[in-house]
């Protein structure tokens, strides 16, 4: 007040002046104070990024952009951060302000010409690169972006002219190079991936289309299309997986909720199958494969599957002529199978046709010949032939090659019975009646038993009675 009255200021506005200045100093603290917070974070995100805590970094720099956000810096550095992390479309807002804010920004300006050409963006980058190069007409990086983003103009171009004309193996090779300057660029891949389609290479396109779902926002078309290239395949897991990111996007998808509920039930019939099968419910495996066919008649590999494995089913419950059916029905249909061929072969040996599943055990080998199951089915069946060609035990007894377990074991007890050396008087009849007992006990042993004639036979005759003794 004493400072009002020297100056002749009435008191009213002595008072006004004195709030001013009280004022001016508060909102300068406050101004310092954002200032120096501003500072810690910029140099806690420098600090961290440069450590590669990318995330801790990233949050630094966005306290720091809500704490001025005139400052084109921070929106520059953030923008480091997000391309460092893989997020250039995050990226591309920030620097974009950047430049907004300070337009004569020739970083900014060439770091969002990078990613619009690797985006595929060319008229884009070509603005971007222009506008360096007309402040600084010697910019090395400038010029040399300037002209990959003319080449890939012209490469865009010639690939859809390419695919427009049917060449699509044309259109791959000129894609290459788009895609090598252009590795954003989800269009790009798409194309590629069509063509692989139409070329009959699903692998291919399925590793073309998988990026291209982070590549572009709710991307359900290329989520569906790798759930139906998956389903194709076999790949019922993975068909299963992508269908449900589709619906994550949107749950009322028509086409992606159609699919899903297919690929759910046949996917669930498979799980099941296999678990029977793990169970040893063979039975109830064959049903459920059956199912499966009748789910989805029209992909060819499911129902190569499902007849691949009710053969190896039937072969599991030895039934051994439906087996041999089924296994020649599944092998007409994949030539090259080899579990087919062994599974067949397996079904041979339980028929005692070892001749043929030596066949099919060598054949199984020419297409898997590191197995070592059909290594040793193979070694198995060789020497079941080795020994059924030293003796014909359906001949001894009397019996069909097509015979089964019972009617094995019924002729056997009535020659048994017949031949049994107590019924013989004679020394020489009792020794002929010996040699007869001793062949059909060993018929009747491999017939009902294959493995038995591996181990051994051996038959210990006393006065009233006869034991066969298995192994050594």
């Amino acid at each position: 007040m004493e400072s009002c009255r020297r100056t002749g200021l009435s008191g009213v506005l002595c008072s006004l002046s004195l709030l001013c200045v009280i004022l001016d100093i508060q909102l300068d603290g406050v101004l310092g104070a954002t200032h120096v917070e501003i500072e810690h974070h910029l140099e806690m995100g420098r600090k961290l990024l440069a450590a590669g805590q990318l995330a801790e970094a990233l949050s630094h720099y966005h306290s720091a952009v809500e704490g001025d956000s005139k400052n084109y810096l921070t929106y520059y550095k953030r923008a480091a951060v997000f391309l460092a992390m893989g997020k250039s479309k995050s990226a591309l807002p920030d620097l974009t302000r950047a430049i907004q804010l300070k337009p004569d920004f020739l970083a900014a300006r060439l770091q969002r010409g990078n990613i619009l050409l690797k985006q595929g963006n060319t008229q884009e980058a070509k603005d971007d690169f222009n506008a360096v190069l007309q402040r600084s007409p010697d910019h090395e990086e400038a010029q040399d972006q300037l002209i990959k983003a003319n080449e890939l103009e012209e490469l865009q171009e010639e690939a859809h002219a390419a695919y427009h004309q049917g060449d699509y193996s044309a259109t791959i090779t000129v894609l290459e190079r788009v895609i090598e300057i252009s590795p954003w660029d989800p269009e790009s891949r798409e194309l590629r991936a069509d063509c692989y389609i139409r070329m009959g290479d699903p692998q291919k396109a399925i590793q073309d289309l998988t990026p291209t779902t982070r590549l572009r926002n709710d991307n359900r078309a290329a989520f569906l299309k790798l759930s139906l290239l998956h389903y194709r395949l076999g790949e019922h897991h993975d068909s299963l997986n992508h269908i449900r990111e589709c619906l994550k996007l949107d749950q009322d998808d028509k086409e992606c909720f159609s699919h899903y509920k297919q690929v759910k039930k046949l996917s669930k019939q498979l799980d099941s199958a296999e678990g029977y099968i793990q169970e040893d419910r063979c039975q109830e495996a064959i049903d459920k494969y059956e199912s499966v066919m009748k789910t989805e008649p029209n992909v060819e590999y499911y129902t190569n599957l499902a007849k691949e494995r009710i053969c190896f089913c039937l072969v599991k419950i030895k039934l051994a002529m439906e087996a041999i059916d089924a296994c020649s029905e599944a092998h007409q249909r994949t030539p090259r199978n080899a579990n087919v061929l062994r599974d067949r072969a397996e079904a041979y040996i339980l028929n005692q046709d070892y001749e043929k599943a030596v066949e099919d055990y060598q054949e199984a080998r020419e297409f898997d010949s590191d197995s070592n199951d059909i290594r040793e089915g193979l070694e198995r069946a060789q020497k079941l032939l080795k020994i059924s060609r030293k003796r014909d035990y359906y001949k001894i007894l009397g019996v069909n090659r097509n015979a089964n377990k019972q009617e094995i074991i019924k002729a056997y007890r009535k020659l048994a019975q017949q031949w049994h050396p107590d019924n013989f008087q004679s020394e020489s009849e009792k020794k002929e009646a010996e040699k007869k007992f001793i062949d059909i006990a060993s018929a009747k042993e491999v017939l009902t038993d294959p493995g038995q004639e591996l181990k051994g036979l051996h038959i210990y005759i006393s006065d009233s009675y006869y034991i066969l003794v298995l192994g050594i």
